[in-house]
This record gives C-alpha cells, structure tokens and sequence, in this order.
C-alpha cells in the first residue's frame, strides 16, 4: 500500500489551503524586489555567519528562495512524507483495518493540514535540511522565505526592508551552516528523528499509559505539556530518552542561530535589537486558541528553545569563552541533553579541561 493509505496527503493540502487562504498577494515589483533582497542577503548572510563562527557549508553555497503559503505547506508536506516514512510503513497494516482504514487517513490529514495551515500563516523563514538521493535536488537543501509573511511584518511595524530581509536571513543561513558545516550533524539530527519514528507504535495501550503517566506528572505541579506537546506525553520510554536529545540540540542549534544572527550583523543590519524584541512579543502574545495549539503541538516547547539556548551559550562563554562553546561541534557525545541546556554548569562540568593544579 502507499503512503497516502496511512495519511490523507491531497486533504492535508486542501485544508491547509483553506486556513491560510486570506494570504496577501505580493506580485510584480514587490515580488521582484524580494526575490532579489533574498538572492543576495542569503549569499551575504552565508560568509557573514561563516565569519563569525567558523562554520562554512561543505555542500556548496546557499540558495534561497522566496515563496508563498502554499508553497511553504508543500515543501513542508515531502519533508513529512520523508520523515515519516519508517514509522507509516511499520503502521500500514494497524491504520488500514477495520473502521480506521475509512477515517484515519482523512483524520491525520486534516489533524496534519490545520496545524501545517497555520504554520504558514505566521512562519518567516525556514532551512529544509533534508536531503533525498532519489528526489531533485533543485528542491532540497533549500532557504525559505514566506514572502507575504515577511512583507505583512514589515508593513505593520514599519520595519526597514533590507535591514530586515538581512537579519532573517543571517537566522536560517546559521542553520544550514550548522548542518552542513558540521559533517556529522545532518546524519545525528535525522538519526535520532529515525529512532523516534522506528520506536511507534499503534497499540491503544501506550495512549492509556500516556495520560495516566500526564495526570501524575500533573498532580505533582509540572506541566505535562512542557516538552513536547501531545506526542512528548505519549512516547515510550525509549522516545522520551531520544526526544531529550533532540530537545537538547534543538535548543542549542535555535539558540546559536539567534546569537550568531545579531552577533553576525553587527555592522549591517541597524534595528536588529527592535526586530528581537518584535518577533519575542509576536511569539508570547499569541492568543489562548493559538497558544492551545502551540501547547498541543510542541510548538510551544520549541519557542522557549531560543531562549534556553541563548542562555546556555552566554553561560558557557562566561565559564571558558568560544572555545569552551566550540566544543559542542566536535562530535555527538559533546551535544547538550535537555536537562544540561536548563542547568549549563553540569554540561560545563563535562565539557571543561580539567584544571591542573
């Protein structure tokens, strides 16, 4: 059976088209002057980053390309086809039985159409690492820009244009020169998205121990939520071990983009203190129907990333400096777990030479 026998991938795009439908045009001049603004701040971001932090890309330079919501949703969409495949194939036979084999598939479509419609609606950028032999690679490895997005930004705060592309820019290049400026990160990062997809599992059991496990960990005062939204609270074990090392180099890699962006464009870009104060506001006044959805779907986990992975990093450079924060590239082993983001000392411990006497 294929793919589209687990997930319903047309109705994912169709409802998503329909959440996001009220999308500003951005056609003719405008469009253009994007296109170009984006062309030459993500080769310009590439060597400023580079600069910066030492990392430069060993698959060849950047390219960037300005697109629409539904453009953004259908890049979006074969990145989850990619991803999800181990775990869809391991699935088939449970999802295609019975009653499900009717619903489910419509069921996660339209569950995976709303929340990637919404996505697109607030997302501004975005660097798709994933990189398939088999597919054309003049669609991977890629920078997006949702162009309405940005212009709809810019327009409502009165952002300086270029000023502004330049600084989003710097953002998603860091990524791309995390991944493949540090030869061993794409393969660890989509390793570790593999175990978790190889670890599914269909059986009705594990959803009753996920809320039996979320009504403890709520009856003790924390947030059942906190790391990982629904799928955080129904991981086996084994998940929740792997989704704490991907929670910890999240965190990290989110942080260092922010960092390397304002610390890269000191000297071109001139508002980028107003532009992080902005985009934090965006981020915390969302309203309680999107922050349910932030909360449900991980999201929310992931906006506090940035700053628990800023704050890692000032933390390791007060103890030993760039050098001492370097470390983090030098293999998988040296990587930050979440609990180690959250308290920098026991990572340091770890991570710092010994001091000789």
């Amino acid at each position: 059976m294929s793919e589209s026998a687990t997930i319903d991938w047309d109705l994912a795009r169709t409802i998503a088209a329909k959440v996001n439908r009220n999308e500003p045009e951005i056609v003719g001049d405008e469009r253009k002057r994007m296109n170009d603004d984006f062309e030459e701040f993500t080769a310009l971001a590439e060597e400023l980053v580079a600069n910066e932090t030492g990392l430069r890309s060993l698959d060849g330079n950047a390219r960037g390309r300005v697109a629409d919501r539904a453009d953004w949703v259908d890049a979006n969409i074969r990145s989850f086809q990619r991803l999800l495949r181990p775990m869809l194939s391991k699935m088939e036979d449970e999802m295609t039985s019975g009653v499900f084999s009717a619903v489910g598939p419509k069921v996660a479509g339209a569950e995976l159409g709303m929340l990637l419609g919404w996505m697109s609606t607030r997302v501004l950028g975005q660097y798709d690492l994933l990189v398939i032999e088999d597919e054309n690679p003049e669609d991977q490895d890629m920078v997006y820009y949702v162009g309405s997005n940005v212009a709809a930004l810019e327009k409502r705060f009165a952002f300086p244009e270029r000023d502004f592309r330049l600084w989003l820019a710097l953002h998603e290049v860091t990524h791309r020169a995390q991944f493949t400026g540090v030869p061993w990160m794409r393969e660890h990062f989509l390793g570790l998205v593999a175990t978790t997809m190889e670890e599914a599992d269909p059986d009705p059991q594990r959803f009753i121990d996920g809320l039996k496990r979320a009504l403890e960990v709520k009856k003790a005062g924390n947030d059942p939520l906190e790391d990982g939204g629904l799928a955080g609270v129904f991981a086996s074990e084994k998940q929740r071990e792997t989704l704490d090392h991907i929670g910890g180099l999240m965190s990290l890699l989110e942080g260092h983009g922010d960092v390397t962006m304002d610390r890269a464009g000191v000297g071109y870009v001139q508002n980028a203190e107003r532009f992080g104060r902005v985009l934090r506001q965006r981020r915390q006044n969302a309203s309680s129907f999107v922050s349910l959805i932030q909360r449900l779907s991980g999201l929310e986990a992931k906006m506090k990333q940035y700053a628990q992975g800023e704050a890692f990093i000032e933390a390791v450079e007060d103890h030993g400096g760039r050098d001492l924060m370097d470390r983090v590239w030098e293999g998988p082993t040296m990587l930050p777990l979440l609990a180690e983001i959250r308290d920098p000392d026991v990572w340091i411990d770890r991570a710092a030479p010994a001091q000789v006497a």
